[in-house]
């Protein structure tokens, strides 16, 4: 399928041929028909992502000051490294359109096969031949309560006339105007002045119009003023041409009870212009991207109210809402995402809002990329502009939708020539890795170390989405990538798994791979509940045999890092058990974050904390049998943000780890303290270690930055899979992820849990 995406470092647009995406639970895979372009929202995302790296910092310093933080604690290399990689990630553009459903994930109930209709949600409801929506973003085309000349039908339920998917594509930005217009909270009678009348203006006077407000609108072009009046303003004015503040007066004596702001500029002027025009304690609805420093004075004045619109309304930027179809109770959240959506479009079935005649133009998607040259150059007059799909017939019942797409494997193009075929290069010294899922911290760190190791082939990737499996593919030199895991699995010349998808995926891909007899390298952490655990267990101990082990290797890089392999070997001279103590200052995370979702992410102990259990392990060379653990009782912070825990180890050793995230980011990010024997040994953020025993001090500094053994981790790895032997017991990793349920027991029952007794109950 097309999709049409934007590579945010460089600012370049693409046009690019990919596998669909994979269907999800709570999801709908929808054939779009057509989708309409935001041009003030994605004008802006393109002009910022077209600037240099400067630019980019200077339009947007909530994000430099994210870097700066980062910088104090990380270091110039992990910062960059990180920045980059979120810079090079690409970007779906569009967040509104229309089509037919394809398929329903599993916990859909509202939408079956062939139903038509509209979706929002940026990334979701792309520029793209086939999207995959949350439920709660989607919503039925309605059946037309008027006919084409605008006279109403009798008994409009039994017409199969819905309105049209040009139509049904204007949802999202219907449903932000509709929320803009909510939080103004009109009246019959009430002056509202709408100011900037691009496609969201146009779309704002017309329902303030069915509303039965008297609606003034401003612009700075005179083309757009006649348009509002046409679609029902009383009255507009040119900015640029005349006083406005004294045509505003004219139209509206005592001031307008509501000023909604729908243009999109840097400028503080649209938000001056409203505070002089709006009469005494009246209302400012800010729903456009505008500069927002208040005139304290006037404000103050007249006791005005301001209100930052956000989006089509309650439930956007909630993933529980989004991402797993929990709807607000319709008492308390009337009006959600979805249900705005929903009334914009009967508004357009009941003639009282005409998007039609805001189509300035019509693309193919074959064409797209000549819609956003001529937004970016603005040589002609545009306000809606409609991408346009090949038109399929709907599926019915006997066919699958694998069966339709027909492609699932894309074959990456090598432009430059290589010394010999691939197939001649297939020795049995090869390591050759397929990879399932490509967040930040793969496409950041692990990719890049795999990319510069030889002997090492990257054959295939999967990943949810089509557009991030190609740039991923084209940036590491894989030679095929797709939407569909099993495809990974069932390559035959694959020996190497790499599973870095979410945390509650692991368990389930992570069984796949046994079943197909592959090696595996999963990111942390193993599992996230005992169920998962058990069902690991069983199924890596059934592949076990007299002369095969699987190699799985869980990504607790910190015990590969040379700081500290070279710690446990100035220790290993000491006989008594040791005492260590590590802490985290790891920061604070919004409570919303997927890591905190005890479904997605499982908590930052199950999470995070496993790291410094690992690590406690490999310097002990022994594993936990008891934990106590207490947190911190704040209601700013979730439960497992600051936590103590004891560890009590089988030969008598004890760790002890500090894991805070109310602490400052200008600290050390993690230290680690070890002691016992007359010696001591200190590891400062994984830059530099010393040893002291016997008065005698030594150091080693990393020059360059941090150093957590990501690429030792990789190698060790490599050498693993030559020798068909695992570098870390599975045993171990069994402890470690037990030790963290035992943690969270122990939180919730406030006593000291037995590490295997977690296991019995």
């Amino acid at each position: 399928m097309k999709q049409i995406i934007q590579n945010y470092k460089t600012g370049e647009i693409q046009l690019v041929e990919i596998p669909p995406p994979a269907l999800k639970r709570s999801f709908v895979l929808v054939q779009n028909v057509t989708s309409l372009v935001s041009v003030g929202t994605e004008k802006y995302m393109l002009e910022i992502a077209k600037k240099s790296l400067l630019g980019k910092a200077r339009a947007r310093p909530d994000l430099v000051k994210q870097v700066i933080k980062k910088l104090k604690a990380e270091g110039i290399m992990e910062t960059y490294k990180a920045v980059m990689a979120k810079l090079d990630i690409p970007v779906p553009l569009g967040y509104s359109c229309a089509g037919i459903v394809l398929d329903v994930g599993e916990g859909v109930e509202s939408f079956k096969k062939g139903d038509k209709i509209a979706c929002a949600g940026s990334s979701y409801a792309s520029h793209a031949e086939i999207v995959c929506v949350p439920v709660n973003l989607c919503v039925h085309l309605p059946k037309r309560h008027v006919n084409r000349e605008n006279k109403p039908i009798i008994n409009s339920r039994l017409t199969n006339d819905y309105i049209s998917f040009e139509e049904g594509a204007f949802a999202a930005l219907g449903g932000i105007a509709l929320q803009a217009v909510r939080l103004a909270n009109p009246s019959l009678g009430d002056r509202v002045a709408v100011i900037g009348l691009g496609l969201l203006g146009q779309i704002t006077v017309q329902l303030l119009k069915a509303n039965g407000c008297h609606v003034f609108g401003i612009d700075i072009s005179e083309e757009r003023v006649k348009m509002a009046i046409e679609n029902g303003a009383g009255g507009g004015v040119v900015s640029r041409e005349v006083d406005v503040i004294n045509s505003a007066r004219e139209f509206a004596p005592q001031g307008f009870d509501s000023v909604i702001i729908m243009a999109a500029t840097k400028s503080n002027e649209p938000l001056e212009i409203s505070a002089e025009v709006a009469r005494e304690r009246g209302k400012i609805i800010a729903s456009g991207l505008v500069g927002l420093e208040i005139p304290r004075k006037i404000f103050f004045e007249k006791e005005l109210e301001l209100c930052v619109s956000r989006a089509w309304g309650p439930g956007i930027f909630d993933p529980l809402y989004t991402e797993k179809n929990i709807d607000y109770p319709y008492a308390y959240a009337r009006w959600t995402a979805k249900r705005n959506m929903e009334e914009f479009l009967h508004q357009i079935a009941k003639g009282n809002v005409n998007v039609k005649k805001l189509i300035t133009h019509r693309f193919k998607i074959d064409d797209a990329l000549k819609a956003y040259e001529m937004i970016l150059k603005g040589k002609e007059s545009f306000l809606g502009v409609i991408i346009q799909y090949p038109s399929k017939e709907v599926l019915d019942d006997s066919i699958s939708v694998s069966d339709w797409i027909n492609v699932r494997k894309y074959e990456i193009k090598v432009e430059k020539k290589v010394k010999e075929p691939l197939t001649l290069r297939m020795k049995t010294d090869v390591v050759t890795v397929g990879v399932i899922g490509a967040g930040v911290f793969a496409t950041g760190t692990i990719l890049p170390i795999l990319k510069k190791m030889e002997n090492v082939r990257l054959k295939g990737v999967a990943t949810a989405t089509g557009y991030k499996a190609q740039h991923v593919a084209k940036k590491f030199g894989f030679k095929y990538f797709t939407t569909n895991y099993k495809e990974i699995l069932n390559d035959k010349e694959i020996n190497l798994i790499f599973i870095m998808t979410r945390h509650d995926s692991h368990a389930y891909f992570i069984i796949e791979t046994l079943k197909a007899n592959k090696n595996i390298f999963v990111e942390k952490p193993l599992c996230i509940n005992i169920e998962q655990l058990k069902e690991i267990i069983s199924n890596y101990q059934s592949q076990i045999t007299n002369n095969y082990s699987p190699i799985l290797m869980v990504g607790f890089n910190r015990r590969f890092s040379p700081f500290s392999v070279w710690l446990r070997e100035k220790f290993r001279q000491i006989q008594e058990p040791l005492s260590i103590h590590i802490t985290i200052n790891a920061g604070y995370v919004p409570p919303e974050h997927w890591v905190h979702d005890p479904e997605n992410g499982g908590g930052r102990i199950i999470g995070e904390v496993c790291h410094f259990i690992d690590l406690i392990q490999y310097f002990t060379d022994s594993l936990p049998v008891e934990v106590f653990a207490q947190n911190l009782e704040s209601r700013a912070y979730k439960e497992s943000d600051n936590v103590s825990i004891i560890l009590k180890m089988q030969n008598g050793a004890i760790g002890s780890i500090l894991y805070i995230a109310s602490g400052d980011k200008r600290y050390t990010r993690e230290r680690v303290e070890i002691f016992g024997g007359g010696a001591v040994g200190v590891i400062d953020n994984f830059r530099k270690a010393e040893f002291i025993y016997k008065g005698e001090k030594k150091k080693i500094k990393n020059w360059f930055g941090i150093d957590r053994g990501h690429r030792k981790e990789m190698e060790v790895l490599m050498s693993a899979i030559k020798k068909e032997k695992n570098p870390v017991s599975f045993e171990e990793y069994v402890y470690t992820t037990l030790t963290t349920f035992a943690i969270e027991k122990s939180l919730k029952e406030c006593r000291s849990v037995r590490v295997n007794e977690y296991m019995s109950g």
